[in-house]
């Protein structure tokens, strides 16, 4: 998979990906990540990306020019399977849309800046808007991180255990069981005795059953797609 990133701010997204699990999927030729300075396509000569709204009001606008041109170059040596404009009016990032995105070979993200971006990017080029949540951030970068973080560990091979990824909450609707590690025993505090017996059958049946009543207690918002059975 390759995704491309347009940022005001690239410097933003050196760290999350030159480390763990999407540094990994980049060196084994998974995953490719590009973040590009949107200020590369302004015909400015100040590099300008951004400009007064039409009509007043507080705060700029990114511009029009700089984001087609970009658009326009990066498009030329493979489509995009999506242009994806992260907004807070966007629809909310989910465990099924990032499973839906894996799947494509060829993102465009564009990070908003400042008030937005101009309308006409987004009637034009943009093919879908997603938003992590209902909260309002300086800049696109860090939702970009998270989608990409979100859509990049799924990809076959990426994971060093490929079903772990399957047993994610949401996944199934449900939030994850809890899980235990060594020692057995710690401060009197003791794992489940059905995680020791070595029943598989009896395993799968009590994560299953946790997980629903994790789910009941925490997000009972979920149970309505869920799998109980």
């Amino acid at each position: 998979m390759h995704i491309h990133i347009l940022s005001a701010v690239p410097e933003l997204l050196e760290s999350p990906f030159s480390h763990s699990i999407m540094k990994r999927a980049q060196d084994k030729g998974l995953l490719h990540v590009e973040v590009h300075n949107l200020r590369k396509w302004s015909l400015n000569k100040y590099k300008q990306i951004d400009d007064y709204q039409f009509g007043g009001g507080a705060g700029m606008v990114m511009m029009c020019e700089p984001l087609v041109n970009a658009i326009e170059t990066l498009q030329k040596d493979a489509p995009f399977d999506e242009i994806i404009f992260l907004t807070p009016d966007g629809d909310t990032l989910d465990q099924p849309m990032a499973n839906q995105l894996s799947l494509k070979k060829n993102l465009l993200i564009i990070c908003g800046h400042y008030k937005g971006i101009d309308q006409r990017v987004r009637d034009q080029f943009v093919t879908k808007e997603i938003s992590i949540g209902d909260y309002v951030l300086s800049g696109g970068e860090l939702a970009a991180a998270v989608l990409v973080d979100a859509v990049g560990r799924l990809i076959p091979g990426v994971l060093n255990n490929e079903t772990s990824a399957l047993t994610d909450s949401f996944q199934d609707k449900l939030l994850a069981p809890p899980v235990y590690t060594r020692p057995v025993d710690f401060r009197g505090w003791k794992v489940p005795d059905v995680l020791l017996s070595g029943n598989h059958r009896l395993i799968d049946d009590w994560r299953h059953q946790q997980s629903v009543e994790r789910t009941k207690k925490l997000r009972p918002d979920l149970l309505s797609g869920a799998d109980l059975m």
